[in-house]
């Protein structure tokens, strides 16, 4: 049971996020998750089984973040599935976890053409198998009208690869210099479109992005937890929004509950 939020909120969990400026103990909820679902080999391997099925067990708990954090009120939610350093590892895990991934994805399709969730990939796309990248593109293209919530999975996908590649579009492009703002940088990213996330979950006991949205986290939240993804059940996930309740976002300003006076006139 999550203890009740600040600022006399009936429940444990607020789904208002306040304004910027209002009272940084008004608890909020984020509207976009991100998540760095480790653990799942570890899990495997403390019960004697092979790596896959940690991998295996894990999908089950990333299909019930969907439903959590929808019914929480997250309208963006983006899983780090497989990024582009993952290829080291050995083919027959490679190879096993592009199969589960498939199955994801089109339990996505199902659940998302129920639910009104849409599917998007985020990352080098072309580069997957043949197989997952037809299903992964027909899956994008059935949701793409679903506005209920938005499920981004992140395949192939390497923080420092996107803004490389990013920049070269803006160089191709022949964009002057003078002209490079942050936000053309940002619809030249995987992400375009989305907002940046506002609550960053990594599981597992690491505490690092490990290559994951590292433009795009400037201003996150951050919340490491020590368990392991498979086990990162309900109420777990529920800790991680009621966390992120009680944090104060100043966004590089002072947040009070009243204007300071700015010289010593507005005082007298």
């Amino acid at each position: 049971m999550i203890g009740a939020a600040k600022s006399g909120c009936q429940d444990s969990l607020c789904y208002n996020a306040p304004a910027m400026g209002s009272d940084s103990s008004s608890c909020a909820v984020p509207n976009h998750v991100a998540i760095v679902m480790d653990g799942n080999g570890r899990w495997a391997e403390q019960r004697g089984l092979p790596r896959i099925e940690g991998h295996r067990s894990g999908v089950k708990v990333a299909r019930k973040a969907v439903e959590v954090f929808m019914g929480a009120g997250v309208k963006h939610l983006t899983l780090y599935a497989f990024s582009t350093e993952n290829w080291r590892r050995p083919l027959t895990e490679v190879m096993g976890i592009f199969g589960i991934v498939t199955e994801i994805v089109e339990q996505a399709l199902s659940y998302g053409s129920q639910h009104g969730v849409r599917f998007q990939a985020l990352g080098k796309v072309e580069g997957l198998p043949p197989g997952l990248r037809h299903t992964v593109e027909h899956a994008m293209k059935t949701t793409q009208g679903f506005t209920n919530m938005t499920v981004n999975v992140c395949l192939n996908y390497g923080a420092r690869d996107e803004l490389l590649a990013a920049v070269r579009r803006v160089i191709e492009e022949g964009i002057p210099a003078s002209e490079v703002t942050e936000e053309l940088i940002g619809l030249h990213l995987y992400t375009a479109g989305l907002p940046d996330p506002d609550l960053i979950i990594r599981t597992g006991g690491e505490q690092r992005l490990s290559n994951f949205l590292l433009w795009q986290a400037a201003y996150s939240e951050f919340y490491f937890s020590e368990v392991l993804w498979p086990d990162f059940g309900e109420d777990e996930m529920k800790k991680a929004l009621d966390a992120f309740s009680q944090r104060q976002r100043r966004f590089g300003t002072v947040l009070t509950s009243s204007p300071e006076p700015r010289n010593q006139l507005d005082r007298n």
